[in-house]
């Protein structure tokens, strides 16, 4: 009887030790991993994305509509509901997963007034794929004489002309994308961004090579050649501001290689999720290349070409 006793007590002590894990396990994978997020408020949609980690000690990373990737704070979890704040807790996040989709809310309220977002989002695509065994001849995005293959986000605003081959920004305004799509490719372009300037190369609309002699120094993950906010250049490169540089960019799924000016900075490294002034977050599709506009003028580009996987 005293063994019978004994056996019931230790597996009822298992039993009990196995809930106590459960209940300290506090970030389901349902909720755990990188989400690709749709919002909708005011008559508009836009891009945004989060990372959930931590089992035990749950945290959240958020790329927002614009900005660089940040922790988020007063993380909570309850099962596979999860809220949590940003911007000095003015914005709000109430977010529940379900069927491998997520949805809820985002709550607004300061300088822009108080308003709610619809979330939805999709889990973020690993796009682990291998590199081509060969690549296409390059050719010219940019034909050096008009903006044909090119189209303003606002034209009202769009203060792109061409002159002497080179596509020149006269003052801040509007971005400019291909007309094409892209999936994996090789990219050149050559750049020349004055002092103070910032612009920025989105890798199908999506992933920000930093282009910025900014008058205030960047650190590493923003700096000139970044991955904006999540990889930084592993070799510095002399600066040149108001002179001709160039970027060799190799994208195969979401591995990126930046060769700056002959410099090798940015070696096969895989980028997380998307980054501030995405134009959506649909990383599975293709999508343009897109130069940003509308921080400064004096950015000049030139000679952009783009090869494609042979098939």
């Amino acid at each position: 009887m005293k063994r019978f006793v004994f056996a019931v007590s230790v597996a009822a002590g298992i039993v009990l030790l196995s809930a106590f894990r459960q209940d300290t396990r506090l970030v389901t994978t349902e909720l755990e991993g990188r989400w690709d997020l749709t919002l909708a408020a005011r008559g508009e949609t836009y891009p945004s994305w989060i990372e959930i980690s931590g089992q035990t000690n749950p945290s959240v990373r958020i790329v927002s509509r614009t900005g660089s990737v940040h922790p988020a704070s007063d993380v909570k979890v309850e099962g596979s509901h999860i809220t949590f704040s940003e911007a000095n807790g003015s914005t709000k996040w109430n977010l529940t997963a379900s069927g491998g989709k997520l949805s809820g809310t985002q709550q607004h309220s300061g300088t822009r007034g108080a308003f709610s977002a619809q979330v939805s989002g999709v889990r973020a695509p690993a796009l682990d794929r291998q590199p081509p065994q060969s690549w296409s001849t390059p050719e010219p995005l940019f034909n050096g004489k008009d903006l044909s293959g090119w189209t303003a986000d606002k034209p009202d605003k769009n203060h792109w002309k061409v002159e002497n081959g080179e596509l020149i920004n006269e003052s801040p305004g509007a971005n400019i994308r291909t007309d094409r799509k892209f999936d994996d490719f090789k990219l050149h372009i050559e750049f020349s961004c004055p002092q103070k300037g910032n612009s920025g190369v989105y890798l199908r609309g999506r992933y920000e090579v930093q282009v910025e002699y900014e008058a205030a120094k960047e650190d590493n993950l923003h700096s000139m050649g970044s991955i904006y906010g999540f990889i930084g250049p592993s070799v510095e490169v002399t600066p040149k501001p108001g002179q001709w540089e160039s970027y060799d960019i190799t994208l195969v799924g979401r591995t990126v290689t930046v060769i700056r000016d002959g410099v090798k900075t940015i070696d096969a490294q895989q980028i997380p999720g998307i980054t501030g002034g995405a134009l959506d977050s649909h990383e599975g599709e293709p999508g343009p290349i897109y130069i940003q506009g509308d921080h400064t003028g004096g950015m000049k580009y030139r000679n952009i070409t783009i090869a494609i996987p042979q098939k």
